[in-house]
């Protein structure tokens, strides 16, 4: 069987074929950050809106009362 030939390329061939090289080039996969090592015994700063009823109950103990909550929390989280 002879080789048939080879049609012409067309512009709209040579653009999907550049197209598709240059996705290839330039697409990033998006990888998770890392994260970050957990030390122990290591607080974070964060803002948490609790209902007032809720805070005072805990700042009825005095000070300490943010380690309450934490406590609390733990204990919520089956921690």
């Amino acid at each position: 069987m002879a080789d048939q030939p080879r049609r012409p390329r067309t512009l709209n061939d040579a653009r999907t074929e550049a197209e598709a090289a240059f996705k290839k080039t330039t697409t990033k996969v998006m990888e998770a950050p890392p994260k970050p090592a957990v030390l122990p015994g290591v607080k974070e700063l964060v803002s948490l809106r609790i209902d007032q009823d809720v805070l005072e109950h805990f700042q009825e103990g005095g000070p300490g009362w943010q380690d309450r909550i934490n406590e609390a929390l733990r204990k919520a989280a089956g921690k």
